[in-house]
């Protein structure tokens, strides 16, 4: 029997992304603060040429402002711009969910169905394996949307979501509703249905915005 080929590592620039990324998301480097090439190099082990690819792509994202002779700055989180990222994000969510309701393969349903049946099972999980699953999940969704333009599109809105949950989660304590309804745009995607899975999006981006304009009343 034929041996199964090993999945290849990822290229370093995208190892130093993902590590990057996920320190950003979780505060571990906080918003504002100026990070030298030389410093995130060491943090993460990795050489400063990938690691000045990744802020590159991180900029990109609107995560992080590179400046010269400094290094880079991670963004603050301003609630006015969040709450119009998240007007963006909407219009993209709808997309892709539709899309992926078409599209999706047989092996992709199920693979999609498990996938909600693991996020409802971490409603008491901690937050970060909550929202490392979270992640994998919709760049699943968005591969499976089939529309490269929208994938690239919204995996910035994903990122500054995370990390404003990240920020909230704690006063919040709605991992279970917020399961609940990325559960149900998922099975929405499953039964190919493109009205609900478009309905099923509406509501879980209704629920996101409510959430930022409580942090909102809850500063005031």
């Amino acid at each position: 029997m034929a041996r199964k080929a090993k999945k290849p590592a990822p290229a370093l620039a995208d190892q130093a992304r993902t590590r990057l990324e996920e320190l950003i998301v979780t505060l571990q480097l906080p918003p504002g603060s100026v990070w030298s090439e030389a410093q995130l190099s060491e943090k993460l082990g990795i050489g400063r040429t990938p690691v000045r690819e990744a802020l590159q792509r991180l900029q990109t994202d609107y995560l992080v402002k590179i400046v010269p002779r400094f290094g880079a700055q991670v963004t603050e989180i301003n609630v006015t711009l969040h709450l119009r990222m998240l007007e963006v994000r909407r219009a993209l969510e709808r997309l892709i969910t539709e899309s992926a309701a078409r599209r999706a393969t047989p092996e992709e349903r199920e693979q999609l169905l498990r996938m909600a049946a693991t996020l409802e099972a971490m409603v008491d999980a901690d937050v970060l394996p909550y929202l490392r699953y979270h992640y994998e999940i919709k760049k699943f969704i968005s591969a499976c949307a089939r529309n490269p333009y929208a994938e690239s599109a919204i995996a910035p809105t994903h990122a500054m979501s995370r990390r404003f949950y990240y920020l909230h989660y704690r006063k919040a304590h709605d991992l279970p509703i917020a399961a609940t309804h990325h559960a149900k745009v998922i099975r929405a995607i499953v039964a190919g249905n493109e009205t609900r899975a478009g309905a099923a999006s509406d509501r879980l981006m209704d629920y996101v915005e409510e959430l930022t304009r409580a942090t909102v009343a809850q500063n005031l």
